[in-house]
C-alpha cells in the first residue's frame, strides 16, 4: 500500500488474537478509558463500573492471507461487528457465560474469505493496517455470534 487511499484486498482469515479483543470507552465522549476508571474529559459522576458510564468497543488483531502474503490487520468496532454480528459488550457478556466462546469464535472465523478495505494507521507509531470495511465473500456467511449460539445451545433454535 503505497498511496494514502484505502486499498481493497480479497483475503482469508488465518487466525484471530482472542486474548484482548476489546477496549473500554466513555459512553458520553467515546474516549479510551483505563479499566475501572472515570473519564477525565467528562463529568466523572457519569462513570459507574458496570453501568452505562462506559462501554466496550472491538479491537481485533487478525492474521489474514491475501494472494501473495500473510499479515496482521486491526479491526476496530465497525468492521469487527460484521464478523461478530453483535456489539463488543454483547459479545463480552456472551463470553462471561461461555468462557471458551472467544477462542471458538476465532476458530469459527478461520478460513472465512472477505473483501477488506485497508488503510494505513493515522498514528505514526502504529504498525498494523486498519480494516476500514469488511464484506463477507460467502453469500451464506453467518456472523460468529450466530454460530456460537447454535454451538452453545443459546437462544432460539
Amino acid at each position: 500500500m503505497d498511496s494514502e487511499k484505502p486499498s481493497t484486498v480479497f483475503c482469508t482469515v488465518v487466525a484471530m488474537d482472542t486474548t484482548n479483543f476489546y477496549y473500554r470507552v466513555c459512553s458520553v465522549c467515546e474516549r479510551t478509558l483505563p479499566e475501572n476508571s472515570p473519564c477525565k474529559y467528562c463529568d466523572s459522576k457519569s462513570f459507574n463500573p458496570g453501568s452505562s458510564g462506559s462501554k466496550r468497543l472491538y479491537r481485533i488483531f487478525l492474521s489474514i492471507a491475501s494472494e501473495d502474503k500473510v499479515f496482521v490487520v486491526i479491526l476496530f468496532d465497525r468492521a469487527a461487528r460484521v464478523l461478530f454480528g453483535c456489539s463488543a459488550d454483547e459479545f463480552f457478556n456472551f463470553t462471561e457465560l461461555n468462557p471458551s466462546a472467544a477462542v471458538t469464535a476465532g476458530r469459527v472465523l478461520e478460513g472465512e474469505m472477505f473483501q477488506m478495505k485497508l488503510s494505513k494507521p493515522k498514528n505514526g507509531n502504529a504498525q498494523h493496517l486498519r480494516a476500514v470495511s469488511v464484506s463477507p465473500l460467502r453469500s451464506d456467511f453467518s456472523p460468529a455470534v450466530e454460530t456460537l449460539k447454535k454451538l452453545y445451545g443459546v437462544g432460539p433454535s
